[in-house]
Formats: structure tokens, C-alpha cells, sequence
């Protein structure tokens, strides 16, 4: 097979795409890189129908493999384990553009795996192996109506940038991961500082432009392979049966789709369907399954075709209308904060818990060990929807919803040093009926709130939906769960009254035009500002203490040159106060000391030990302290916790003192004043006689000459025959106790 290159010039970068080379027994390969960021996409598909399949199998699974960035992964195992939360969001990333570019009808399994190969901790994986793996599709055999492009979109101060260096996206206020077609936008995936409406069009009609280098390159090598797709003939249904259930079922359909409630009218579809079986029964015996689907599709015609022509939806909202709220705050009595939100039939318990320090989450990526302090977890549990279902781990669809509601929120949380907790936030959607993640967006700014987190804005979300039949078109506001169904995009926007600070965006149709773009903004930033208007009608700021079952966190600062006189050796003095106190302490490498407790008495006794430990001695302050050490020349006296000085024999009493334990004993308190403190080694001379009020001897006050261990050392001593042979004086005991 032959070699095949194609490089494209990207914002300034050089993306290549290589086939022919490696992974040549697939439907389709493509090698790509992006400096020194290499990924290996495939595409394969049995190309066959599975028979009674009730959905498209497709997987899309992004992998990283540590050796591309010279690691060796943390786990016990040293392999890579199950995917990463990077690694889950960057698959739904590929399958949302790919899935709706099949052919209706099409159930052969399918499968597209992107392995990260090479990372040169500059240029992001993600759109790389998104762009490889479309062109992996396109230059296939199977069918698929690529080709897409992707890319990154960041903003600095001079424009938009496409697809941005690691470093350059920390320095912008936006960052979008755009997917185009042929024909336009089909996925957005992003975040933003609360940027505006209009400056989110730019930069997606800036994406679309980004993109077309890369569908021409993928054009070009499907002409010089000569891809053959599959031929693949989407299944028309039959227009016998169709016109015989629309005589007995249409108008019963229009019916039950007039009911409000979503549970009633479900159920007025399911027995319009099963009479429409039993009349049919015998006139198409053994093609249930045909009748039933027909009458389904009754459902999607009739709703769609009432808001085109009345601007009427399926519960009798107006387009623009959002669902009524009801929103009840500290329902959980031992959560640190927590708020009950209802939209309509969409509901959250959402409940916020306070952490310490050391409750990050701490995840293993390419780039390094990364902690997160703010962690937000969604959950969807089938009684949600009326449903029997096995509990299992959160699924893809979890941790995506999770993952929007999360970049929302978290540009209004306040700085570590403002705020040291560690926040997480649960959603528990207890009814569902559309916009679950945005209620969760919503739950999630109430319950901070309410847990007395000072967070800098409240945020909302909205879900918004589009119906159009190619020449009337009407957006939705607040989408239902049919609506998402039989609509033609899906378009979640996060944000405040100041701006947009996360979006999400799916499209079924050819591409959207710049007028529609803006009117789906505008018409989500109204809602949006409605949905904040009720919020600030319950909880209009945060509340001015945290609850009481929270940890209370002290923060001190310590000099970072006394850590590891706080630490101890072996962690021996911290380990020390949380045995003896029961708090929690974290210490920063910039000295920031996080001291944490329910019972603020609890903490106060940690922040005297923190503070005893790191405290400096203060020349002529006295001191209570205790004998630990005995040598010939004098007593070592600990002051402080970790921190020991030496009162020379000289300076225990005021007349001659012949022996140390004539005076003192191991244990015994003494009271002694700090003398001097030694710049260099942080030795501290004490006395104990100036403590009790005699004046100070004369010439420094130490009897070094006669006796040993004189001067600022106060550690040597002389031989009894006052020196050795040589005439040098022999070393006393090492003064090798903790310093301060």
C-alpha cells in the first residue's frame, strides 16, 4: 500500500496526516502528529447489519499510553487501568461529530480507537486524535458522510487562536474544541471567563474557517486512495403499512401528544401504539415491530410540525418559555449545603461538602500528577425516569454532564487562599425530563451558596433545542426529553449575568448560519437571566458562615525556612499535634498552613503548637522550658516544641555551681532568658539566673576561661589537666539537639 502525507498549516502549526504505514488491516488508519504529539486512529466495521440491534453500535475510545510522554504509570499494576476522566470526555468528543454522519439504518458494529503515541507536553492530544480518527472514517470503505475537521479555539488580546499551545490556552479567557462538517458546526465543546454571546459566534465562524484546510487534505486522500465506501442503502419503511397505521393511529397519536404531563402522555403513546399493533394485527401478521415504528414516527411529525406551524410545544409552553422553578435550600440537615431544585419535571438534590486539604482528588495524566479542589459528581438513577435498571459505576453520559456542570461553575469559586477548603458538589437527579445537567449547574451555585461558600456570581445553565425543516425554524428554550429526541440540535449554555462560562453544543442538521447562532445565544441568555432572577430570589448571596458540621479551617503563615522544623524528622512534630489535637494540618511549600477542625477549640490548640514549633527565640523574652539534655558544661532547656537552647553551667546559679545536677535535673522545669541566638547555626544561649532577677556577669557572662564550653559554641569543654599534650582542647558532648 502506498505512503500517503498530507500537511496542514493550522494557526501557525503543522498537522500531518500519514496513511499507508502502520495499522494497515484496518478499514482505515491514520497516523497523525502535531510537533512532537503523535496519535494512531483506526476505523473498523463488519460492514453487516446486526440483526435485531436496537441501536447504532458504535464505540469511540481515546487511550493514552504513558510511555508517550516517558512515564510509567502510578498503579500498583504500572499499566495503564481503566480510562481516565480526559480519556472518557475526549471519546465522547469523537463520537458525537461521527455518530450522525451514518446512514439511518446502519447497524454493523463499529469501532474507532485513537491511541496517543507521542506527547510533547505542548500540543494538546485531544483535537489531533479527534482529527485523525474522522479522516480514519472518511478514507474507509465504511459508509460515513465525512469528511470532519477539528480544532482547538483559544482568545489572547491580539484574537483568536487555532488550536493553542498548553501554554498559550492558560493565558486565555476562552477555550472551544470545535468540530465541522462539510456543511458546517456539528459539536462544541468549551469553556469560557464569562465572555460574551458575540464573541462566542466569532469564534465558532473563526473554527469553521480553521477546519476547511483539514476536510480539502481529507478530501484530497480519499481521491488518490480511491476510496469505495460500502454500499449501504438506507431502509425505507413501507408505504403500505404507513398509510395504514396513520388512518387508525395518527389522530389518537395527536391526542396523546397534547397531554402535558410527561408520564400520562407516555403512556397514552404506548397504547396508541399496542392498538395500532392489535388493529393491524392480522392484515400485517408478524411485522409488529414495523407498525409500532411507524406510529412512533407519528409522534416526531406531529410535534415538530405544531411548533413549526404554531410556535406551540408539547406541554403548551411558547418557544422562549421556561419551565416554573421551585427551590428549596437546606433540605439535608447534615450537609455542609444543599438545595432541592425543580424545573418543570426535572429534579436535583443537590448537596456540597467541605474538605480539607487533603481531600483533593489527585489523577495521573500525560503531563504529570494533577490536583483538583473542586470536584462535581452527577448522578442518574433509572427511578429518575420511571425505570428498573442494575446499578453500576457512573457511565459515560455521567461523567460528560458532570464535567460541563463543573467547568460552569467553577470560574466563580473563590482562591485557595481566600477560601482553603476543598469542595465537592453532588447532583442527585431524583426526576427527569430534559436538562438535567443544567439543573445541576443551577443546584450546584444555589448549594454553595447555601454552605457559606464565597463564590463571586451565581450561574445558571439552560438547554436549548432547534427544530427546523429547511425553511422555517424555531428555537427552543429549556428543552424537554422529546424535544432533545426529535430535535435538531442540543445546545447547553452555562453562565452569568456577566457572561458565558461553558457551552455545549450537538447538531443533527447541515451547519448552522451566523443569524441563528445568535438567536439560539440571545434567546439562552434570556432564559438564562430569568433562571438567575428566581435563584436570587431564594439565596441572593452567600450565607455568612458555614455550616456547623463543616471542618473550620485556620490559616497561618510560617517562614517556608521553618517547615521542617514544623515537620519534624520523620514528620515526627507534625504528626505529633494531629495525635495529640485530632485536627487536620497541611502545610504549602509557600509557608500558607492550613489548620483544620470542627471545634474551633480543637484548632486553636493546633495553631499554638504550629506556631510553638516555628515560633523564633526572642533575646531577653523568658521563658518557661524544661531540662532535656545534661552535659558537664550545662543543661540543654527546651522552650518551644522542637526548639532546645543550652544554659551554661555558668548561668544556672549565681554563685559557683561544681556540678550541673548540683542545681538541676533531668525533667525538671526551669525558667531561663534567651541570652543571644546565633545568626549562622540558630544556637540560643539561655540563663537562668537573669530569669530569677541577678544582673548580668561581667564580660559576657559565662565562666568559659575557668570552666568548659564558653562562648557562642557553649558546647566544648576543656581536658581536666585543661588540655591535651599538644596543647588543643578536646570536644565535649556534640550539642546535636533540635534548633530552633
Amino acid at each position: 500500500m502506498t505512503i500517503i502525507t498530507k500537511d496542514i498549516e493550522i494557526g501557525g502549526k503543522t498537522l500531518t496526516l500519514e496513511t499507508g504505514r502502520i495499522a494497515k488491516q484496518a478499514n482505515g488508519s491514520i497516523y497523525a502528529t502535531m510537533g512532537g504529539s503523535a496519535v494512531l486512529a483506526t476505523a473498523c466495521s463488519t460492514n453487516k447489519n446486526r440483526p435485531g440491534a436496537p441501536f447504532f453500535p458504535l464505540s469511540c475510545e481515546y487511550q493514552e499510553r504513558f510511555y508517550a510522554a516517558g512515564r510509567i504509570p502510578g498503579s500498583y499494576f504500572r499499566r495503564e487501568g481503566r480510562p481516565t476522566e480526559k480519556e472518557i470526555l475526549t471519546s465522547r468528543m469523537i463520537d458525537r461529530p461521527a455518530r450522525p454522519l451514518f446512514p439511518e439504518g446502519f447497524m454493523a458494529d463499529t469501532q474507532v480507537i485513537a491511541t496517543v503515541m507521542s506527547y510533547d507536553q505542548v500540543n494538546d492530544s485531544d483535537v489531533v486524535a479527534m482529527a485523525a480518527s474522522f479522516a480514519a472514517l472518511a478514507i474507509s470503505d465504511i459508509p460515513w458522510d465525512g469528511p470532519v475537521g477539528a480544532v482547538r479555539v483559544s482568545r489572547n488580546g491580539e484574537g483568536f487562536i487555532a488550536n493553542p499551545t498548553v501554554e498559550e490556552r492558560a493565558e486565555s479567557d476562552l477555550d472551544l474544541v470545535v468540530a465541522v462538517g462539510p456543511k458546517g458546526v456539528v459539536m462544541v465543546e468549551g469553556e469560557a471567563k464569562f465572555v460574551s454571546e458575540s464573541v462566542l459566534v466569532d469564534a465558532l465562524l473563526f473554527a469553521q474557517q480553521a477546519c476547511q484546510p483539514i476536510i480539502t487534505a481529507v478530501r484530497e486522500l480519499q481521491q488518490e486512495l480511491g476510496t469505495k465506501k460500502v454500499a449501504f442503502v438506507s431502509p425505507e419503511p413501507d408505504a403500505e403499512i404507513v398509510a395504514a397505521a396513520r388512518e387508525v393511529a395518527f389522530d389518537k397519536m395527536a391526542a396523546a401528544c397534547a397531554i402535558p404531563t410527561k408520564l400520562e402522555r407516555y403512556s397514552a403513546v404506548d397504547k396508541v401504539k399496542a392498538d395500532a399493533v392489535a388493529a393491524l394485527a392480522e392484515r400485517f401478521a408478524g411485522r409488529e415491530g414495523e407498525v409500532k415504528e411507524a406510529v412512533s414516527n407519528f409522534k416526531s411529525e406531529i410535534c415538530r410540525e405544531q411548533i413549526l406551524s404554531t410556535g406551540k410545544r408539547i406541554d403548551g409552553r411558547a418557544t422562549d418559555t421556561v419551565r416554573p422553578i421551585t427551590i428549596e435550600l437546606g433540605v439535608l440537615p447534615r450537609a455542609h449545603g444543599s438545595v432541592l431544585f425543580t424545573r418543570g419535571e426535572t429534579q436535583a438534590i443537590v448537596a456540597i461538602t467541605l474538605g480539607t486539604g487533603t481531600d483533593d482528588q489527585r489523577m495521573e495524566y500525560l503531563h504529570g500528577m494533577e490536583s483538583r479542589k473542586f470536584m462535581l459528581h452527577y448522578n442518574f438513577p433509572p427511578f429518575s425516569v420511571g425505570e428498573v435498571k442494575m446499578l453500576r459505576g457512573p457511565g459515560r453520559r455521567e461523567i460528560g454532564h458532570g464535567n460541563l456542570a463543573r467547568r460552569g461553575v467553577e470560574p466563580i469559586l473563590p482562591s485557595e487562599d481566600m477560601f482553603p477548603y476543598v469542595l465537592r458538589s453532588v447532583s442527585e437527579i431524583t426526576e427527569s425530563n430534559g436538562s438535567s445537567s443544567m439543573a445541576t449547574v443551577c443546584g450546584t451555585s444555589l448549594g454553595l451558596m447555601d454552605a457559606g461558600v464565597p463564590v463571586s456570581d451565581a450561574v445558571a445553565g439552560i438547554a436549548m433545542g432547534l427544530i427546523s425543516d429547511g425553511k422555517r425554524t424555531e428555537v427552543l428554550s429549556d428543552i424537554l426529553g422529546d424535544e432533545d429526541h426529535f430535535g435538531d440540535m442540543d445546545f447547553k449554555v452555562v453562565g452569568s449575568a456577566k457572561g458565558v462560562s461553558a457551552l455545549q453544543m450537538d447538531i443533527k442538521i447541515d451547519g448552522l448560519d451566523r443569524a441563528t447562532m445568535e438567536k439560539a445565544l440571545e434567546q439562552a441568555r434570556q432564559g438564562r437571566m430569568h433562571i438567575l432572577e428566581k435563584m436570587n430570589a431564594a439565596i441572593e448571596k452567600p450565607r455568612d458562615d458555614i455550616s456547623p458540621y463543616a471542618p473550620r479551617i485556620f490559616t497561618i503563615l510560617i517562614d517556608p525556612d521553618r517547615i521542617r522544623d514544623l515537620i519534624g524528622p520523620g514528620g515526627k512534630h507534625i504528626k505529633g499535634i494531629v495525635a495529640e489535637t485530632g485536627a487536620q494540618v497541611n502545610v504549602n511549600d509557600d509557608g500558607r498552613v492550613d489548620v483544620a477542625a470542627v471545634d474551633a477549640e480543637v484548632a486553636q490548640k493546633a495553631i499554638d503548637l504550629v506556631r510553638a514549633y516555628t515560633a523564633s527565640a526572642e533575646v531577653g523574652k523568658d521563658y518557661d522550658g524544661k531540662v532535656v539534655r545534661l552535659a558537664d558544661f550545662g543543661a540543654f532547656v527546651q522552650i518551644a516544641p522542637g526548639m532546645d537552647g543550652l544554659c551554661h553551667i555558668s548561668e544556672l546559679a549565681e554563685g559557683r555551681v561544681e556540678k550541673v545536677e548540683d542545681v538541676v535535673k533531668l525533667g525538671d522545669p526551669l525558667k531561663v532568658r534567651v541570652l543571644a541566638v546565633d545568626k549562622q547555626s540558630g544556637k540560643i544561649r539561655l540563663s537562668h539566673r537573669e530569669a530569677m532577677g541577678f544582673a548580668p556577669r561581667e564580660g559576657g557572662g559565662d565562666r568559659g576561661d575557668r570552666r568548659g564550653g564558653g562562648g557562642r559554641d557553649g558546647g566544648r569543654s576543656r581536658s581536666p589537666r585543661g588540655g591535651d599534650r599538644d596543647g588543643r582542647r578536646s570536644r565535649g558532648p556534640r550539642d546535636d539537639a533540635p534548633q530552633a
